[in-house]
This record gives structure tokens, sequence and C-alpha cells, in this order.
């Protein structure tokens, strides 16, 4: 039997997600949760074989989660579920650790199939995510330059696109002014812009959001 943990912040989604799962013969939700805390409690107190992790959390970056919960258990299998499209978080999570990556507009057989795979330690990549790695490998224009951020400038971009300050995001992140405004600058760096204003521009430009 494979063995299952659910992180999803709503709830309603959590329990579509476990009944589905469950009615797979094969496989079994040994626990939910709802926040990035709640996962990484799970993952210390049960035994699993996969994970299904939602992006967005309330307390936490799904990609801070991972990489704590990789930090915890180096061989822990996980499948990012995720509302985001594949274009703004599938190449960024899978470089994080992730196994596999689905959007919530799956069919409920491929998230079955997805778990399968990831919790046997091989990667799924969709039809789609397949073709969007194949596009990245054979561009012959230079990556966009959001995607030479770090994954913490990239989280600390998506909340000032969002307008927040940055005294609002050293509280979120629990980080002092002078790291969030270090981050700040290094973005503005990276992307050659020059005020906040220019990312809140360019994250709508580019369809990036949190």
């Amino acid at each position: 039997m494979i063995r299952v943990l659910v992180v999803d912040d709503h709830a309603i989604v959590c329990r579509g997600v476990t009944e589905i799962l469950n009615e797979a013969p094969d496989l079994t939700v040994v626990g939910e949760a709802g926040t990035g805390q709640e996962a990484l409690q799970l993952a210390r107190q049960r035994h699993f074989d996969a994970l299904v992790l939602d992006m967005s959390l309330p307390d936490m970056n799904g990609l801070e989660v991972l990489r704590q919960i990789k930090g915890l258990k180096p061989d822990a299998h996980t499948l990012i579920l995720s509302i985001y499209p594949e274009e703004q978080y599938a190449l960024r999570t899978l470089k994080a650790g992730a196994l596999g990556y689905l959007t919530k507009e799956s069919v409920p057989t491929e998230l079955v199939t997805a778990v399968r795979q990831v919790a046997r330690g091989n990667r799924y990549i969709s039809q789609s995510l397949g073709e969007l790695l194949v596009g990245e490998m054979m561009a012959e224009q230079p990556a966009l330059p959001h995607t030479t951020l770090s994954d913490r400038e990239y989280q600390v971009m998506l909340l000032l696109a969002k307008g927040k300050t940055v005294g609002d995001i050293a509280a979120d992140l629990s980080l002092s002014v002078k790291t969030v405004s270090t981050y700040r600058r290094r973005i503005l760096e990276k992307l050659r812009l020059e005020t906040t204003a220019d990312i809140i521009r360019y994250a709508l430009q580019h369809q990036l959001s949190n």
C-alpha cells in the first residue's frame, strides 16, 4: 500500500484529493495538512511514500516547504499539485527536488498515475510539461530574467508585485527589513529594473503571480 500525505489549505480541495486517492486500491492517505508548519510536523511524525503538496499555503511558500521537507527527509518523494500554470512554477519546483508537477485542472486518473510514479521515486512529466522542458532545452533565446532569481528572491519579487512593502514582506517571511531590502536590490539588478513599480509591471507582463 502506498502511503500519501496531502497538503492543501483549501479544505474542499484537500478532501477531494484524499477521496480520489483513497478510491485507488493501492493508495491510502495517512495525513492531511492545511499549512506549511502542519506539513512539516506531519513529515516528521508519519511514514509516507509520497507527498502531494500545494504551492500556495497561508504561512509558507510551497517551495520553502519542499526545501525544508527535503532537509528533513532527503529521499522524500513530492508531487506538486497547484493552481498555477506549469510555465510559472514547474521547472523551479523540479529543480528544488520535486518529482512531478500537476495543475489542479488535471483529471483524477492522472493524479493517481502521478502519485504512483512519484512514490516509486520516478519523475512524473505530463505531456504539456514535457513540451515545456523540450522548449526550454531548444530555445535559442536566453532565459527570461526572472528565471535567474533564487527561490527566495522569486518569492520576494512576487510579494512586491502584489503591492506589499518591504516592511510587510519582512513581517510575512520573518526576516529583517534590511535583508528584504537586499533581496529587492538584487531583484532589480537581475531584472534590469529601477523601481518596485517596474517589478509590478514586469510581473503583469509575464503573468507571474503568487
